[in-house]
């Protein structure tokens, strides 16, 4: 998987690159670029939303010493839920939007790009294929590791056999005791999924990360970049909290902690620099960037989309623990809604 990510990263990037190349220009008529002013915003940029990223991801971590952001705490699935609708409104109000706005542009052929809504389709396909790698990688995994906990099973109910057969004229029975074997399998299966579902949430974040920082990076317009500043650090300091939450569910080993961790934080400002980097050849309304740019969105999105739905939301909101506990599930769906109504509202000024 660190594989993958890191293909993908240097893919997203080449694609992208590819388009100061493109064939073609479409004017967008913008007079309000000033090169200076919008760099000095950039570099600001670049501070905001690094520390506002490695803040978010690295706070579920500090559950070991602050009780309350704890996995075993009620607080932690309020935080959580509070970043799920976060996603997810990044996903419904920012990323969707945009996909449609670059593959519905005037400045793209009308056939097959007016004729079709590839955006809605490309989103589609994405969350069932997240779905799919969701499966097969917890399958997977289970597969592997079903083996070995089924040996630790059948050893435990010799061993416990065993015993029964000695104690049996003294207590009148040899039944068989319930083995931790089950309790071990069902307990690695669930630790399985929660590193399945950590490192597909940050692919999808990922994506959309590199798209929105080269984006930024390459504008000229300060206005523009202004309310993207304060929109992409609160995007990034939630969306950091969802992914460290899940993180921690997981229980990497610190390195892969560390690794994860510092690759989400640096994303969005790598892809900043790269923007800048390319910024005096980049064309963002030629038809190359607008098709590139509006199928990561799209994919993005529906990554997104699937994760915060089914893995983030469905799981906690099914889970025993809020099921019995009334209370727990208003605090949590207060949560939620607060979070994605906070996101939805910075699609205002972004």
């Amino acid at each position: 998987m660190k594989l993958a990510r890191f293909v993908l990263f240097v893919c997203t990037c080449s694609s992208v690159l590819l388009s100061v190349f493109a064939e073609g220009e479409c004017d967008s008529g913008d007079t309000d670029r000033n090169k200076s002013a919008a760099l000095k915003l950039k570099l600001a940029a670049i501070a905001s939303i690094l520390v506002a990223g490695s803040i978010g991801v690295s706070l579920p971590f500090l559950g070991r010493v602050i009780q309350a952001l704890s996995p075993e705490k009620d607080f932690f699935f309020i935080i959580k839920a509070f970043a799920a609708g976060v996603i997810l409104a990044t996903a419904l109000v920012h990323i969707l939007p945009d996909a449609f706005e670059n593959l519905s542009s005037p400045c793209l052929n009308e056939i097959p790009w007016g004729k079709f809504p590839f955006s809605g389709f490309i989103a589609m396909l994405s969350a069932i294929g997240t779905l799919m790698v969701d499966s097969f990688a917890t399958g997977y995994f289970n597969r592997t590791h079903f083996n070995q906990a089924l040996l630790v099973k059948q050893g435990e109910e010799e061993h416990v056999g065993h015993v029964h057969m000695h104690t049996h004229g003294a207590h009148g029975h040899g039944s068989v005791l319930p083995s931790d074997g089950e309790n071990a399998l069902a307990g690695g299966s669930d630790l399985t999924r929660h590193r399945v579902i950590s490192q597909v949430l940050e692919l999808g974040i990922v994506v959309h990360s590199v798209i929105i920082g080269i984006s930024l990076g390459a504008s000229e317009r300060p206005a523009d970049i202004r309310p993207l500043v304060v929109a992409l650090s609160f995007h990034q300091f939630f969306e950091g909290m969802g992914l460290g939450g899940c993180i921690v569910q997981a229980k990497f080993m610190s390195r892969a902690v560390a690794t994860m961790a510092l690759f989400f934080s640096l994303t969005t400002p790598l892809g900043i620099a790269v923007g800048i980097g390319i910024s005096s050849v980049y064309n963002e309304n030629s038809p190359t960037a607008l098709i590139i740019e509006g199928i990561f969105n799209s994919a993005a999105a529906g990554i997104l989309i699937y994760m915060a739905l089914v893995d983030l939301l469905a799981a906690d909101y099914m889970s025993q623990r809020l099921q019995t506990q009334g209370r727990l599930q208003i605090w949590v769906s207060l949560s939620l809604l607060l979070g994605a109504v906070c996101m939805s509202l910075l699609a205002i000024w972004a």
